[in-house]
């Protein structure tokens, strides 16, 4: 591909066979793709997309409903290679490209605006993701918390395409293969999430059992791990109850929503304390490298080791592990099913906002020897490695993907 910026109305990037081939045309929507064609009548059962449906261009789930008991909103009866676009809160891009893979009718509900190219409905796709494209739908949208356009003013907003339905081929292809890519490493991502949520079911005894499923064969004859209470394991306080003055600059106060599910804290969305207020904090409750964090208000859990001090907390359990507890053993458990039951019987089905200082003292822990500790955490550890790099790869993908968005297709000031 070539770089050529001498004409709005060109791409910086371009394919070689294509360096002559003279400038883009500006259309509106409605002169590229048929919008929402008509319906004459709904088959009698079929696939129902709602905008539940739909999540970065992937299909969630397959709601089969029946005609009678269809929502009014079911009226985009879709054909092989339709694009639908959502309407409302359009930023999100959760479009769809539909492919029949079994022998259902697919119905999109109105919160889509149904596109049946006249050319590449391909290129189509990738182009309705361009930010150009998408600034220009939210400079039509109604609505400030859920901005939306009617397929009205859709249809009117102009779009660029190449004279040559080569051209729109080629780019579509290149985007697509892409995407193709960054869908087979997503699938390996989950593969790997799957299997490390396997692992924490089975290396960690299950309830009324006292050995888990999976042992590594170095322990296996090192006898039943031991049920303790955290509190009697562990030193358990909690932060600050009161609320002290905030400052510009200071000490951080990491609040349960500083604690990211990811074991890291966020210290970009913190708010400060002065020198007084920190050490007064500290004197009750002062955090120090190798200690566990755990919220309790808001976010409940997402254990976090510590790495660096210089902070104070509130809202947050603090957990020193005494030299019993492996730390990194003991956030994995706190992440095991049988934790999670454990939270699930005191909230009995409800959404878990807070939980007292108590309880978490009160959970009940299984306490193998620390070798066998170590050897769990090592392989759960090397998991989350897996899963970081990949998910970083992903990232790697998507963002190349966003820079040929805005290399392939011609920059426009709106």
């Amino acid at each position: 591909m070539s770089k050529n910026n001498e004409n709005k109305l060109v791409p910086r990037l371009r394919f070689p066979e294509f360096e002559n081939a003279g400038e883009w045309l500006e259309k509106k929507l409605k002169d590229v793709c048929e919008i929402n064609p008509k319906v004459s009548q709904l088959p009698d059962i079929f696939v129902y997309i709602d905008l539940e449906s739909v999540d970065k261009g992937k299909l969630l789930q397959k709601k089969i409903i029946n005609r009678v008991e269809a929502p009014s909103r079911a009226q985009r009866l879709l054909d092989e290679n339709d694009v639908i676009f959502q309407t409302v809160r359009p930023y999100q891009k959760n479009n769809y490209y539909f492919k029949k893979t079994d022998d259902y009718d697919y119905v999109a509900s109105t919160g889509y605006a149904q596109l049946r190219a006249f050319e590449s409905s391909m290129f189509l796709f990738q182009l309705i993701h361009t930010d150009s494209f998408v600034s220009k739908v939210l400079n039509k949208c109604s609505g400030s918390n859920y901005p939306a356009i009617n397929s009205s003013d859709l249809s009117k907003i102009s779009v660029e395409i190449p004279n040559n339905p080569e051209e729109q081929q080629k780019i579509a292809s290149c985007l697509s293969s892409l995407d193709e890519v960054i869908t087979a490493e997503s699938q390996k991502l989950e593969l790997y999430q799957q299997h490390k949520k396997g692992l924490l079911q089975n290396l960690f005894p299950q309830e009324g059992e006292t050995v888990p499923k999976l042992r590594f064969k170095e322990f296996k004859e090192s006898g039943e791990w031991v049920e303790k209470t955290l509190g009697e394991i562990c030193d358990v306080r909690d932060g600050t109850h009161d609320s002290p003055k905030y400052v510009s600059q200071g000490y951080p106060l990491v609040t349960s929503k500083n604690l990211m599910s990811n074991g890291m804290i966020d210290f970009i969305n913190v708010d400060y304390l002065t020198e007084y207020d920190y050490n007064q904090i500290n004197k009750r409750s002062k955090v120090d490298v190798g200690d566990i964090l755990f919220g309790m208000i808001g976010t409940i859990g997402n254990p976090v080791i510590v790495r660096t001090d210089g902070f104070a907390i509130k809202n947050v359990a603090l957990i020193k592990s005494q030299g019993v507890l492996n730390q990194e053993f003991l956030v994995y458990q706190f992440k095991s099913d049988f934790i999670e039951k454990q939270f699930g019987r005191v909230n009995a089905g409800g959404i878990l906002k807070f939980i007292a200082l108590g309880m978490i003292r009160n959970l009940d822990i299984f306490v193998p020897n620390l070798a066998e500790q170590q050897k769990i955490a090592s392989c759960l550890s090397s998991i989350d490695d897996l899963i970081n790099a990949q998910r970083q790869k992903i990232e790697l993908l998507k963002q190349h993907k966003k820079g040929l968005l805005q290399g392939l297709f011609p920059p426009i000031n709106n």
